[in-house]
């Protein structure tokens, strides 16, 4: 059980960190002496479809990091670190 928890916290902090560096850039995004902090790229496969006639499937996968981004999420793995040692 101690694992489990140790593995929750680490992945709700990882989103946590996400999630905040998604909600700065959209803010920052427009904003002179901010606006770099929204710069991104997408990443991944978009639309993959494959029509059967009776099933059609479609597949897509895409990941789009910004530069704030890549200071929350670091900053959630800081904080995690310093919270959850004793679990």
């Amino acid at each position: 059980m101690k694992g489990f928890k140790k593995t929750f916290a680490f992945i709700m902090f990882l989103l946590a960190g996400i999630v905040l560096g998604a909600f700065i850039a959209y803010l920052c995004s427009g904003k002179d002496y901010v606006g770099w902090l929204a710069w991104g790229k997408e990443l991944g496969i978009p639309n993959f479809q494959v029509d059967l006639y009776v099933v059609r499937l479609n597949f897509g996968l895409m990941f789009n990091a910004t530069i704030s981004q890549l200071f929350t999420i670091p900053l959630a793995i800081v904080i995690y670190a310093k919270t959850c040692k004793s679990l």
